[in-house]
């Protein structure tokens, strides 16, 4: 009797779970499969997908389905997102700069919903800038737990008047705005005496979401007009009006790069550019570093919280940010020390950071001249059974066998310190940023790129020398206008890219 009252109990619990889960609109069907909730394909931000299926011979068989069909209005800057369902179903998800947010069955392209969150701001009405019209930029982040995806959009009630840079909780199932949001951030973030400023701020960085709140990095626009300054926000999810915020002190010192925030799963870093003004400055002020914040966000102002280099004044008169991309969170074993973050700059080079400590304003565990332009966009990171790389758009100066191109990979070499060595270099033509398919943690890797704002093809490379293992040559496979600094999402065995209006898929 006892056995069968414990049968009849767990199916109440079960029955009960499965109403739950159908009473939700989405929870069970985004329960299973592979998803890609955020940028890069996780907190780390090292962009590694892993598909067993997918080698370096197979590559070759890819190709863009023509019967993917799925367009949403206006430009497209922030990265695709995708949510796995049963049955190898799933859902891709894209927002643009027209301040509109769409879903699309991720094997026919038709859209599932689609919501105008409002008017972006035309760039005529901006102090200045190069994105126009200034929608949705930043890449969104959604919640496992919950199905919410989370974005911040700039938008306008008037016509670029008055200016509002607004982040939003739609519910994944449909697209409505959830209760109590959205935060208007100039409304609620203060940083001391500082007042966050709409107008003068922009937000291209992704999102993050650790331990129940929500990060999202601001700076500048394109120009480096206006009192902006460098700020991170932390929104909590539960109590979005409870926002808190840091800023750096002196003005300028954005957190731009499209990578935006990394994570441990605990800690928060982002990286920033050029302070102005800085020449006679007594002290740092928040600029050209690499900065841990606890959760909240506060930063402690410790030496192990941040990295500066000891040439950041010189870096802050060239407007050479080291944060033109953003942190790449790196464990190596064998080094000492072996926990890294990798930062790469406007100045071609690329600094090894330890992430435990990482020493304040000075010298870096490791930094190399790797490239000879200024490295903007977002870096890869990965392991294979010949050693751990990273690779990212530049044009390398120590290319080996006569090698030559404008997206490249090191090799970090263990060691205490470590080191950094050129592992090869290829050409994409264009300002894409790469992502890594991996067959089952360290074999068969491929660097996936595209030359967006250039040849706007799907380039692979293999990820130890560089070997072109997909060209994405003929006039069926050019994928539009593809906007810089563009990466490309591996789901469903599929490679999906966004361009303007319009997303593409490849299939084998």
């Amino acid at each position: 009797m006892r056995e069968k009252g414990f049968v009849a109990i767990l199916i109440g619990v079960l029955a009960a779970s499965a109403f739950i889960f159908l009473s939700s609109g989405y929870a069970l069907k985004a329960g299973t499969g592979k998803s890609v909730r955020q940028y890069h394909n996780g907190l780390k931000r090292d962009g590694v997908y892993t598909d067993p299926s997918l080698t370096k011979a197979s590559a070759a068989g890819f190709h863009m389905d023509p019967a993917f069909k799925a367009r949403i209005p206006g430009a497209v800057y922030a990265q695709l997102l995708y949510v796995a369902g049963p049955g190898g179903k799933g859902e891709i998800i894209a927002a643009s700069e027209q301040d509109v947010v769409a879903a699309f069955d991720a094997a026919t392209g038709r859209t599932l919903w689609q919501k105008k969150l409002g008017d972006p701001v035309p760039l005529s009405r901006l102090p200045c800038g190069d994105i126009d019209p200034l929608g949705i930029t930043g890449t969104p982040v959604i919640s496992k737990k919950t199905g919410t995806i989370y974005l911040d959009a700039m938008v306008t009630p008037d016509g670029g008047k008055t200016k509002k840079h607004l982040v939003f909780a739609l519910s994944l199932k449909d697209g409505h705005v959830l209760r109590g949001w959205p935060v208007d951030i100039s409304a609620r973030a203060r940083y001391g005496n500082l007042r966050f400023n709409s107008g003068y701020q922009n937000q291209r960085g992704a999102l993050a979401l650790v331990k129940g709140t929500v990060y999202v990095p601001y700076g500048g626009h394109f120009g480096d007009c206006g009192p902006y300054h460098g700020w991170l926000v932390g929104i909590p999810v539960s109590h979005p009006a409870n926002v808190k915020a840091w800023a750096t002190g002196a003005q300028g010192g954005g957190s731009w790069a499209p990578g935006g925030v990394a994570s441990d799963g605990s800690d928060v870093f982002i990286s920033t550019g050029n302070t102005k003004n800085t020449a006679n400055a007594a002290k740092w002020a928040g600029g050209e570093a690499v900065i841990r914040f606890r959760g909240g966000p506060v930063f402690s102002g410790s030496p192990k919280d941040f990295f500066a280099p000891e040439n950041w004044r010189l870096l802050d008169a060239g407007d050479t940010d080291l944060g033109g991309e953003g942190p790449v969170l790196v464990d190596l074993p064998g080094s000492r020390p072996s926990r890294l973050i990798i930062a790469l700059g406007k100045d071609g080079k690329i600094y090894l950071i330890n992430r435990d400590n990482m020493g304040g304003i000075g010298r870096p565990v490791a930094v190399a001249g790797v490239a000879r332009n200024a490295l903007i966009g977002s870096a890869a990171a990965y392991t294979t059974d010949k050693g751990t790389y990273v690779a990212f758009t530049g044009k390398g100066i120590h290319c080996p066998d006569g090698q030559s191109g404008d997206i490249m990979a090191v090799r970090l070499m263990p060691g205490a310190p470590p080191s950094v060595r050129t592992a090869w270099c290829g050409r994409q033509n264009g300002r894409g940023a790469p992502m890594v398919t991996i067959t089952n943690g360290h074999s068969e890797a491929i660097v996936w790129s595209v030359g967006a704002e250039g040849g706007n093809r799907l380039h692979g490379f293999d990820g130890d020398t560089g070997r072109v293992v997909y060209s994405g040559k003929g006039r069926e496979n050019v994928i539009g206008k593809v906007r810089r600094f563009q990466t490309p999402v591996l789901a469903g065995g599929r490679i999906y890219i966004a361009a303007d209006g319009v997303i593409k898929a490849f299939t084998r």
